[in-house]
Formats: C-alpha cells, structure tokens, sequence
C-alpha cells in the first residue's frame, strides 16, 4: 500500500471538517452535510479504483 494514498485520503479530510465546520457556523447545515458527502464519494472513488487495481495484480500474477 502506497503512503501517499492515505496522506491523500487524510488530507481530504481536514479539508471538508474544515469546510462542514465554517458551513455550520455560519448556519448552512445543509450545504454542510452536501460538502461532506461529496467528500464521502470522492474518498471511496478513490479507494474503488485502488481496490481495481488490485485485483488486475491478482489476476496477472494468477493468470485468470
């Protein structure tokens, strides 16, 4: 597993707590829960095509 992977993954966030925090104080709950919902997503797209990474390296290396 690459380090820069979970770097990237922590780095996203602190950018969106940062973010839901400053939409919450200033009385956007919603746009609040949007941003970290799409922060959601964007950290499992990621972590979808690791996953399919993978398992092409497991099939090469079993030849399926």
């Amino acid at each position: 597993m690459d380090v820069d992977l979970i770097f990237r993954i922590a780095a996203i966030g602190i950018i969106v707590s940062v973010l839901h925090q400053l939409l919450v104080r200033s009385g956007r709950e919603e746009q609040a829960m949007l941003t970290t919902l799409a922060g959601l997503i964007v950290v499992l797209m990621i972590l979808v095509q690791e996953i399919s990474t993978l398992f092409e390296t497991i099939k090469s290396i079993f030849g399926l």
